[in-house]
């Protein structure tokens, strides 16, 4: 049962307008929505994608960005959860029931600012760095109705000969709600050096700051008939928990409100390499020590006492660790036609396994997270361009890694949009992109300890006797617009 929450942190951590790893936004200029491959890029956008190539900026003096995304998701889970044969604790030994979650970061900022000369620049970013949204479940999630039936049954089972069996999902009702939000706001300021005409450097940090809330409950009510015999039994008996069973606090009833906050600092350093239309370029950020601590709005609900462990991590002052992995960003981009046509190869590794995660979660991961990126982009005149992207991301996903809080799915992007001169100085960009997942598929067998005869594993580990399958699955669409100037 303490599984079921130890993870609830995570519950929107890739929600809203995230573009890269597991904790990683990396979509936060509209030129990535447009063109993705931006690694090798010598515009303001550089500032995050390449920072070294500022240097080769085709502008001295001021330049600045404005950037606003609004992204949409939706994270569904398809759940079928059984019982072994003869313990007719569902109807027909079965549960199913389709989860749906909604996510949504309606306005994403973020803001751009370079001052450079002819040999160095400095450089400023301000954007939402991780996280990026909200995520509503308004149904609940599987994960916990499924452990209130287990819980239920197992806590009533004494009670048999009084209510004639085991409580079972017909005789109550169970309500639940899930929502989370989290972001990562962060703040990075670095300084660009031009070596010679072929290669130049940077070295920089980003300050990043954690701010979350994490809002939800689950509540088994005895419908009329059973609240009416747990009235009577816990009367006869002078047992007061079965008489609050029967009322308002209900059979099972676990909830939580709860602000998580926590700051760290990520060091930055970047390369690029330029000749005649070749760039090659790269950016390495190193792993970010973050802890986020519980500030607890409301205190914790867990009733019965057996719910108890679940909500421990979310009291008031516990902190849990959210490192933000070290990232290695390497592209080459050319020139095919001299200020006309040029195209862009990238790939990123994020090392999602060496940065702790709340219940070492990390430690489930097969590999950190691969992704490979290419765009192109044509300008059609002095006043438009064109351009579009693709990006695979595949996140060494497993069985253990994935939970109803916390799931992902291997992917592809596709971007598309343009950008228009409204004068030397100012330039407006467009762009769109949507993600499609490939579904999850995990399975949770319960099977026979054959030590102790027990059946064991089973529903996300939190319900022993109930073996089940959960299909994850989601989309994500994002639009932006922002404008670059010139000074």
């Amino acid at each position: 049962m303490k599984k079921m929450f130890l993870v609830l942190s995570l519950v929107a951590a890739a929600v809203g307008a995230q573009a890269g790893g597991l904790l990683h936004n990396t979509n936060q200029h509209i030129a990535f929505l447009r063109m993705m491959a931006r690694g090798a890029s010598h515009e303001i956008d550089a500032v995050y994608t390449n920072p070294a190539g500022i240097a080769f900026m085709d502008h001295d003096g001021w330049a600045l960005s404005l950037n606003i995304q609004s992204a949409y998701q939706t994270r569904n889970i398809d759940a079928t959860v059984m019982t072994p044969a003869g313990m007719g604790l569902f109807p027909n030994d079965t549960f199913n029931k389709k989860y749906k979650g909604d996510a949504a970061a309606p306005i994403l900022p973020s803001v751009y600012a370079v001052y450079k000369t002819p040999k160095w620049a400095v450089s400023g970013f301000i954007g939402v760095v991780g996280g990026g949204g909200k995520a509503t479940f308004d149904e609940g999630l599987p994960l916990f109705d499924a452990a209130v039936m287990a819980g239920t049954y197992l806590g009533t089972s004494a009670l048999a000969p009084y209510l004639g069996g085991p409580v079972s999902p017909d005789q109550y009702s169970i309500d639940g709600y899930m929502k989370g939000r989290q972001y990562i706001f962060g703040g990075q300021l670095g300084f660009s050096y031009k070596f010679n005409d072929h290669f130049s450097g940077y070295a920089g940090f980003r300050a990043n700051y954690f701010s979350g809330n994490y809002k939800g409950y689950v509540k088994a009510t005895a419908h009329q008939d059973l609240a009416a015999k747990l009235q009577a039994i816990g009367a006869a008996t002078g047992n007061q928990q079965l008489v609050d069973m029967a009322g308002e606090n209900g059979i099972a009833h676990i909830a939580l409100n709860c602000d998580q906050t926590g700051w760290g600092i990520t060091p930055i350093l970047g390369v690029n390499f330029k000749w005649k239309g070749l760039t090659v370029a790269a950016k390495y950020e190193f792993k970010t020590n973050l802890n986020i601590e519980n500030d607890a709005k409301e205190e914790p609900i867990a009733r019965p006492e057996q719910y108890k462990s679940a909500i421990e991590p979310y009291k008031h002052g516990v902190n849990t660790p959210s490192d933000i992995p070290s990232v290695l960003y390497a592209a080459v981009g050319y020139e095919f036609i001299p200020r006309k046509l040029r195209g862009t190869v990238e790939y990123h590794y994020y090392d999602d396994r060496h940065a702790d995660m709340a219940g070492g979660k990390n430690k489930e991961l097969t590999h950190g997270t691969h992704e490979i990126l290419a765009g192109v982009e044509w300008d059609i005149n002095k006043t438009f361009t064109v351009s579009a992207g693709f990006q695979r991301t595949d996140y060494g996903l497993s069985d253990k890694y994935q939970s109803n809080t916390s799931f992902s799915c291997d992917s592809y992007s596709i971007g598309l949009g343009g950008a228009i001169n409204v004068s030397k100085n100012v330039k407006i960009n467009l762009g769109y992109f949507w993600t499609t997942y490939t579904d999850y598929k995990k399975a949770m067998p319960a099977v026979i300890d054959p030590k102790t005869g027990e059946l064991i594993g089973g529903y996300n580990d939190v319900s022993p006797m109930l073996p089940g399958t959960d299909v994850y699955s989601r989309t994500n669409k994002v639009f932006g617009a922002g404008v670059d100037f010139k000074f």
